[in-house]
């Protein structure tokens, strides 16, 4: 994002890190948070929609 600050932080657990991410986004100001969100999307919309690829299979079942 381009007004962020990168930081890098290590922890010892999964846990530990989801809670540091948790306590970070409640740090948040509300428009801070509507910010981050806006320029994800308008970051989105930059790259051409892909959609799902189709895929699919035939299975013979058997006869009872």
């Amino acid at each position: 994002m381009k007004g962020m600050e990168r930081v890098v932080q290590k922890f010892s657990s999964f846990e530990e890190a989801e809670k540091a991410d948790r306590d970070y986004y409640r740090s948040l100001t509300g428009q801070q948070r509507l910010d981050m969100l806006v320029e994800m999307l308008a970051r989105n919309q930059d790259e051409p929609e892909q959609g799902l690829a189709r895929v699919y299979r035939i299975v013979k079942l058997e006869r009872r």
